[in-house]
C-alpha cells in the first residue's frame, strides 16, 4: 500500500473473547527499530477488526485508532526519529499477533510482512539542477 493511504488491520480465526496484543516492527533505513505495541479483545465471533475493535489501555495507545499501531511506532533508543531518505524503496512492516497481554509477550499466533510504498508504479523522479535550484520532480 502507499504510505499515505489507510491500512486495514483485521485478525480472524482466534477464539471468541480472546484478549490479544498486536505488535508492530519496522526497521528504518538507517538500522533502528520502532516499535508499537496495543492491546485487543476479539468478538464473539473471534475476529479482529481494527476499524470498529478499541485498544484497551496498556500498549501504546488505547482507543478507536485503526491506524494507531502506525502513528504510535516508536524508535527503541532515545532521540531517535523516523525519517525517510531515499522514497523509491517502501518501509518493511512486521506485524504480530500475540497471545494475552503484558510483557513479555505471550505466544506467537501469527505474523505477516507488509510494504508501505512512497511512489505509485508508474511514477518516475527527476532530480532537478537549475542555478542555485535544487529540487525533486515527481512525474506524472
Amino acid at each position: 500500500s502507499l504510505f499515505d493511504e489507510p491500512l486495514a488491520i483485521a485478525v480472524q480465526d482466534l477464539g471468541p473473547w480472546q484478549q490479544v496484543t498486536l505488535r508492530m516492527s519496522l526497521w528504518d533505513e538507517v538500522g533502528e527499530l520502532l516499535q508499537a505495541c496495543a492491546c485487543y479483545q476479539t468478538g464473539d465471533d473471534g475476529g479482529l477488526d481494527l476499524t470498529c475493535c478499541p485498544a484497551l489501555p496498556g500498549g501504546s495507545f488505547s482507543g478507536l485508532e485503526p491506524m494507531g499501531l502506525l502513528w504510535a511506532l516508536q524508535p527503541q533508543k532515545p532521540f531517535r526519529r523516523l525519517v525517510k531518505r531515499d522514497v523509491q524503496t517502501p518501509f518493511l512492516l512486521q506485524l504480530e499477533v500475540f497471545e494475552g497481554h503484558g510483557e513479555p509477550p505471550g505466544r506467537l499466533l501469527a505474523q505477516v510482512q507488509h510494504e508501505r510504498a512512497f511512489l505509485r508504479d508508474g511514477v518516475r523522479r527527476v532530480p532537478v539542477r537549475e542555478g542555485r535550484i535544487r529540487a525533486t520532480l515527481f512525474l506524472p
